[in-house]
Parts: structure tokens; C-alpha cells; sequence
């Protein structure tokens, strides 16, 4: 990778983990459920206008919007609002790629090797570490919810790897369409006539996470994917938790112990050597020397 694409790669992965903390601080303005479905049609509009058809079959657009849009972004946010801090929420976060791998392979019949196996008990003894943890000093229903958002990205990464969106930035801007009146309709619900006289800090904050975080950040990783094998990009984003856990420590004050720190290591170790492979390169044999006729 270039050097000046490497730094690109860093940088979205800076702004994905700062992410959480910008999160945090709308939430204090915003139910979750309207907080998100703002997002996404903060995100979608007037983008939708300009962006043209998705390029794939409509049922593929409405299943990532109900896993990743609604599933995932309606439990992490229910979850924070919560009790869940924002450091420790992009942590668990990062157990998506385990439940990726785990619906690929009851799904999609992907091969399960042991190096996946070993990668899978290893991360999720990090997760097991942040439950012991965390359920002492925090409540477990708003953990379950942020690992129930993990699973519902997994399983909106396997319905967008099925989709194979030729743009997805596109694609991105039609799932978040689709993805804002569902969350929208289940906020009136459950939340109420909404108020929307938020200050400014509350209004930043929805700006960041929707054209920043959403838009650009998901512009960026398309635009790499492009250029790079998905095996060479992705590990870039196992640097989210290491600036969102950093970012919540300066920003809000949330501290990092030594327990967080090790079930980072666990996890992030158990995600990346699951998901890489390892290819052993036989030294190349001479052929044998032909015996001279006499």
C-alpha cells in the first residue's frame, strides 16, 4: 500500500473510533432510536439525488438497511444511551468480524479451518474478560445489546458480500434511505413525538456521524477497496477501538485498566490471526541431472 493510501487508511480508522465518543455526546441530546434515524437521512439526502440506482437487487439494499441500518445502529445506540461508554463500545463492536465468520460459514457454507477456530475462541475470551468486567461496575443489558448490534452487523456483512455492490458508497446512501423511516417509525413508538431542539453540540454531532462517518468514512473504504485486495484493507480496521478507546479516555475521562487493555489484545489478536492466512513456501527442487550416455 502507498504510503499516502496507508495514512488514508489510518485516518479512517481515527475517524471511525473517534466516532464512538461523537456518539456519546449526541446521545445526550438525542433519543437513540431518532438519533439514528436522523443519521441515516441526514445521510441520505439530498446524496439519494444525485446517487443514481443501487446497481443491485432491491432485496439486497432492504437487508443490509434491516441488519446494519435498523439491527445494528438501534442496539448500539439503545445500548450506549444505556450504560455503555464509548471506548469500551467500539472494543466489542469489533466482535462483528467473529459473528462475520460464523454466519458465513452457517449461510454461506464458507470453509471453517482450524486457524478460524483457534482465532474464534481467542477473541471471544476477550469478550467473555469485558462481560466478567464490565458486569461488575456496569449493567449487562446494555453489554448484550451492544454484542447483539455486533451480530446484526455480521450478519448485514454477509448480506452485503452476497449483494457485491459494484460502488458502495452508492449502495451505502440507498441502504441509509431505506434504513431512516423504519427508525424514524419505531422512535415515534417507543420514544414519542419528537424534540428536536437540540443545541449545537447536539446538531455537530449529527452532522459528524452522518456526512463524516457515514458518507465520506464509507466513500474512503469503497474507494481503497477498490485499489486493494479486501485482505490488505481490512485489518486497518482493527485500529477503530485502539482510537476510540484512546479518544474516550482524553475526551470523556473513561478509564483504561489493565483488564480492558488485555481483552483488547485478546480480542484484536483472535480477530486478525482468524482472518488472516498463512501460506508455506516449499523450497523449489532442482530436477535431477540427467545421467550422460557414454
Amino acid at each position: 500500500m502507498r504510503p499516502r493510501h496507508l495514512a488514508l487508511a489510518v485516518g479512517l480508522a481515527a475517524i471511525w473510533g473517534f466516532n464512538f465518543v461523537v456518539m456519546q455526546v449526541g446521545l445526550r441530546h438525542f433519543p437513540p432510536l431518532l438519533y439514528a434515524g436522523l443519521r441515516f437521512a441526514l445521510a441520505a439526502f439530498p446524496a439519494l439525488l444525485l446517487a443514481g440506482r443501487p446497481q443491485v437487487p432491491w432485496r439486497w439494499v432492504a437487508g443490509v438497511a434491516v441488519t446494519l441500518g435498523v439491527g445494528q445502529f438501534g442496539l448500539l445506540l439503545v445500548g450506549m444511551r444505556a450504560g455503555m461508554p464509548a471506548g469500551l463500545t467500539s472494543l466489542v463492536l469489533q466482535t462483528q468480524a467473529l459473528f462475520t465468520v460464523v454466519f458465513a460459514v452457517t449461510l454461506l457454507g464458507e470453509r471453517l479451518t482450524a486457524r478460524r477456530v483457534l482465532g474464534l475462541a481467542v477473541a471471544f475470551g476477550g469478550l467473555a474478560l469485558v462481560a466478567y468486567d464490565f458486569g461488575l461496575s456496569g449493567p449487562l443489558g446494555a453489554f448484550a445489546l451492544c454484542v447483539a448490534a455486533a451480530a446484526a452487523w455480521g450478519l448485514g456483512n454477509v448480506a452485503q458480500r452476497r449483494a457485491a455492490p459494484p460502488d458502495s458508497l452508492r449502495f451505502m446512501v440507498w441502504v441509509s434511505a431505506l434504513s431512516a423511516p423504519p427508525l424514524l417509525l419505531l422512535s415515534l413508538w417507543l420514544e414519542g413525538v419528537p424534540r428536536l431542539a437540540s443545541p449545537l453540540e447536539g446538531w455537530l454531532s449529527l452532522l459528524y456521524v452522518a456526512f463524516v462517518s457515514t458518507l465520506g468514512g464509507f466513500g474512503v473504504w469503497g474507494w481503497l477497496l477498490r485499489r486493494y485486495d479486501a485482505s490488505t484493507v481490512a485489518p486497518y480496521t482493527l485500529l477503530v477501538p485502539v482510537f476510540g478507546m484512546s479518544s474516550a479516555a482524553l475526551v470523556t475521562g473513561e478509564p483504561l485498566t489493565p483488564v480492558k487493555l488485555g481483552a483488547a489484545a485478546l480480542i484484536v489478536c483472535g480477530v486478525l490471526y482468524a482472518g488472516t492466512t498463512v501460506r508455506l513456501r516449499l523450497p523449489r527442487r532442482r530436477p535431477a541431472a540427467l545421467p550422460r550416455r557414454g
